[in-house]
């Protein structure tokens, strides 16, 4: 690799990075797809661009236990430049994504540009609302450790506002919440939730004792864990109800205003807070053909991970879908399919520059499982079902294996430990408050008469 020579980068608008005679190769976004992508060309002879708008790498699968105080958000996080210290061949930037332009093999971002051999698209999903706006405004969805934190916040400012007021009925509505989506992690989500009310609130807020708080659970189709068999779809609904979740299948939001929720069937219920777990979509950026977009912003690629019409742009990860005979509609938008693309581009990008055969990707499912709680979860691996316990631990394993840092691993097993023997949680603590999107008292309660009317 040449010396670096950053000489007139930013009066040339350009992102100064280490000049090479190597193919360089531009990586755009960090999560599970680009991470596996990079890990396997580890000091290969390509140079890597990771370009993130965050400066570390996100476990998505716990974001809802950093929402319901159950570990810290710097546990499920890892720097890049601690990760990649040991690559020759990486260089990270800060930055985020304006637009691609093919044509001149540049991607722009808010710092400045940088030129590709190969580009990697690697950029996740966002929460999709689906389009309607009043859930997108007064709602929160659970994406990032941001919107964790926004959650955890949230959530302790409503209890502590139903802890000093004297109407009955507003402190019902602070102290319940709705979720929304009947997938993994809303099933978590609602479950986290439920253990919380009955093993924290009466220790730390006495004064709601008596106050009829309710989590509510709504699924727009008949079934939770959609992907997941009949029998554990069952079971986890079993023991939600058991846990005291009120769960409500069939059953559509239609619009929130940040105190009332209405359904689809003419239902309404109050709730100062509303997560939202009910789907996503691709995060796209601009430039590409339209053509190649799908309805849920996610791109079109071949078994190779090519976009359709480019021969050195690739797709990985959740933006990606890949139609195929056994997956009609695009594999599932989960960490194992972006994982096993991530690595299998990176052999086929090494076959490529080496004059050897490339392969097709072929997605191995390695099944799927959810947590509802303290030794409750269920778990479908091949043809085997499992629950109760034996899930729980299989589930607990697989986490805690598959975080990133030996520290990070040793904090949420001691976390998860100390609320297995205790049934505590961590620090309930509002790092910094969240500012619900919401007008003034008399703007709410006209909203309200015009949501119920």
């Amino acid at each position: 690799m040449k010396k670096s020579n950053y000489k007139n980068c930013y009066t040339e608008n350009r992102i100064c990075v280490p000049e090479t005679s190597l193919p360089r190769v531009v990586v755009v976004g960090g999560g599970f797809a680009g991470l596996s992508f990079i890990k396997k060309l580890k000091n290969k002879p390509v140079q890597l661009i990771l370009i993130d708008k965050d400066n570390h790498h996100q476990f998505l699968p716990l974001l809802y236990q950093v929402a319901t105080s159950g570990i810290e958000p710097d546990s499920i996080v890892f720097p890049y430049r601690k990760l990649f210290r040991r690559y020759k061949n990486l260089t990270y930037r800060m930055a985020e994504v304006m637009r691609v332009d093919p044509q001149r093999n540049l991607v722009e971002t808010n710092i400045g540009t940088v030129e590709y051999d190969y580009l990697v698209l690697a950029t996740g999903s966002t929460t999709n609302f689906f389009g309607i706006e009043s859930v997108a405004r007064f709602g929160v969805g659970l994406k990032s450790v941001t919107d964790a934190l926004d959650i955890r916040s949230h959530l302790l400012q409503n209890l502590e506002q139903a802890a000093i007021t004297c109407i009955k009925e507003e402190k019902e509505a602070l102290s319940s919440v709705v979720i929304v989506g009947g997938g993994p992690a809303g099933v978590e989500m609602a479950g986290a939730l439920a253990e919380f009310k009955k093993y924290i609130l009466p220790k730390d807020y006495p004064e709601l004792r008596r106050t009829d708080i309710k989590i509510y659970l709504i699924e727009a189709t008949g079934k939770l864990l959609g992907e997941m068999p009949d029998e554990l779809s069952n079971k986890t609904l079993d023991y939600l109800k058991k846990m005291d979740v009120e769960v409500l299948l069939n059953t559509a939001v239609e619009a929130y205003n940040g105190e009332i929720v209405k359904l689809n069937n003419i239902k309404f219920i109050n709730a100062s807070a509303l997560i939202w777990t009910a789907g996503i979509k691709g995060k796209a950026p601009e430039g590409l053909d339209k053509s190649v977009e799908n309805r849920q912003n996610r791109i079109r690629v071949n078994r190779l991970n090519y976009v359709e019409g480019y021969n050195n742009i690739f797709v990985i990860g959740d933006l990606a879908v890949m139609e195929t005979k056994k997956y009609p509609r695009g594999h599932p938008m989960v960490a194992q399919a972006a994982i096993q693309q991530g690595r299998k581009l990176a052999d086929n990008l090494l076959a490529l520059l080496y004059n050897k055969e490339v392969t097709e990707f072929e997605y191995r499912d390695k099944g799927s499982m959810a947590t509802i709680g303290k030794k409750k979860a269920v778990a479908s691996i091949k043809n085997l079902r499992f629950s109760g316990f034996l899930a729980w631990i299989i589930w607990s394993v697989i986490h805690l294996m598959s975080i990133i840092g030996v520290r990070n691993k040793f904090l949420i097993g001691l976390n998860w430990m100390w609320s297995y023997f205790t049934y505590d949680k961590g620090d309930r603590v509002i790092i910094r408050k969240y500012q619900p999107k919401k007008g003034n008292h008399h703007e709410i309660i006209k909203k309200a008469f015009e949501l119920k009317n």
